[in-house]
């Protein structure tokens, strides 16, 4: 697969050969949404938390005489039918992680970079850098390019200048190669990656 290649001010930087095996595969929903469950999974905080019978501050007194008063034996205002009792089986702190191979993972960042380049979301950059950090040239040349939602995929680490005036702009997104993750690609309109990114996520995923 052939793209052209585009620098930030909308000129043309030539072309590039996309690999098959990244970008090539028909993409599959049940592969991304398993790899996404996994991610959102993972970051659930599960702090989630309630008093149990044993948790709410009571007395332990019984509260009245067990019989002859034609209700119901109890002992404690603690229980779960009384109005501030303990909650029954309520939900506790926890984490929400489950386990997913190394290799599926990978599949599926696979599946999802080859989903962006079969709906033509896929943009080659051929590279992301500014000669200052102002947030107004760079917000003027993404309205220029049409770009909404978009995620930047560097190789290494973001160019400093580059990051510092894209974090101020809403809709724009920059990730160094390392960090790309299908949840974050998927959610974002368009997928820009950098000659220098290809690289990295070819070696990542070779």
């Amino acid at each position: 697969m052939k793209l052209d290649v585009i620098t930030l001010d909308g000129g043309k930087a030539g072309s590039i050969e996309l690999n098959e095996a990244l970008f090539g595969l028909e993409p599959r929903a049940d592969i991304l949404h398993r790899v996404v469950r996994w991610q959102r999974a993972k970051a659930q905080a599960g702090t989630h938390s309630t008093l149990g019978k044993s948790d709410v501050s009571y007395s332990t007194k019984k509260i009245y005489r067990q019989k002859g008063t034609g209700g119901a034996r109890h002992g404690s205002k603690k229980a779960p039918i009384f109005r501030h009792g303990g909650v029954y089986k309520g939900p506790t702190p926890r984490s929400h992680a489950h386990d997913l191979p190394k290799q599926f993972r990978a599949l599926g960042l696979r599946h999802a970079l080859s989903a962006k380049a079969k709906a033509g979301e896929l943009v080659i950059l051929d590279s992301a850098t500014l000669a200052e950090a102002k947030t107004a040239i760079l917000a003027k040349q993404v309205s220029e390019l049409g770009w909404k939602r978009v995620l930047v995929i560097d190789g290494g680490a973001i160019e400093a200048n580059f990051a510092l005036a894209a974090r101020n702009l809403e809709g724009i997104d920059a990730l160094p190669a390392i960090g790309a993750n299908v949840y974050d690609i998927l959610k974002r309109d368009t997928l820009v990656i950098t000659k220098a990114g290809i690289e990295a996520l070819e070696a990542r995923l070779k």
